[in-house]
């Protein structure tokens, strides 16, 4: 079922609330639970602190986005926000598309995994950490801009049109960016994005029509 979720044990629970498969066993976030909670005890023993963002546990130090614990169809993620600053030395962290410039995905698919690198994701986030004390910043050609809230919950809910979206040129993103949030109400800024997906599959920008 369809509901709006206003705290993080509630995503544990229920969902993300999305899609009417809340609640359910089909429900991404209950085919992944044992994952899901790993990857959530990894970031409160590193000392962030735990909010609910875009219906998703987020985790922040003095307010700024450290990691997301979230889960596709296919597997359980730890996002991390300035992933493309971190050293890697393990080598686990892949863009979530192409033209992804700052964050970073850590994939798992078992329990077993997330045990193996428990302490490379909690040195990760502390490098993390380190990084917003040091004030660093991600160079990113989309810095002007920011995602309206409404394309990134429709991205969110839709591996197969998040993919297509990261692989999108900088200059595309920007242009679905500024269609969505040009509206003035919420409603309207959401059915913006969810008639998005077939040009943003297709490759083109907003304004970009098939030859």
């Amino acid at each position: 079922m369809k509901k709006k979720i206003e705290t993080v044990e509630e995503f544990f629970s229920i969902g993300c609330g999305r899609c009417d498969k809340g609640s359910t066993p089909e429900c991404k976030v209950h085919q992944w639970a044992n994952e899901l909670q790993l990857l959530r005890a990894i970031a409160i023993e590193s000392g962030l602190v735990e909010e609910l963002k875009w219906s998703q546990p987020c985790y922040t130090y003095n307010g700024t986005n450290i990691v997301l614990v979230s889960a596709f169809q296919k597997h359980a993620f730890m996002t991390f926000f300035k992933g493309s600053l971190l050293t890697d030395p393990e080598n686990i962290l892949v863009k979530p598309g192409e033209n992804s410039n700052a964050g970073r995905i850590a994939r798992f698919t078992n329990v077993k995994d997330i045990k193996k690198y428990t302490t490379v994701l909690k040195q990760y986030i502390q490098e993390g950490i380190e990084l917003v004390k040091a004030g660093k910043k991600v160079e990113t050609s989309t810095a002007n801009y920011v995602m309206p809230e409404e394309l990134l919950r429709v991205l969110e809910n839709d591996p197969e049109m998040f993919e297509a979206f990261e692989a999108l040129t900088p200059g595309r993103q920007r242009s679905y960016f500024l269609h969505v949030s040009s509206a003035k109400q919420e409603k309207t800024r959401f059915t913006r994005a969810q008639k998005c997906k077939q040009k943003v599959i297709a490759g083109l920008g907003f304004n970009e029509y098939k030859k």
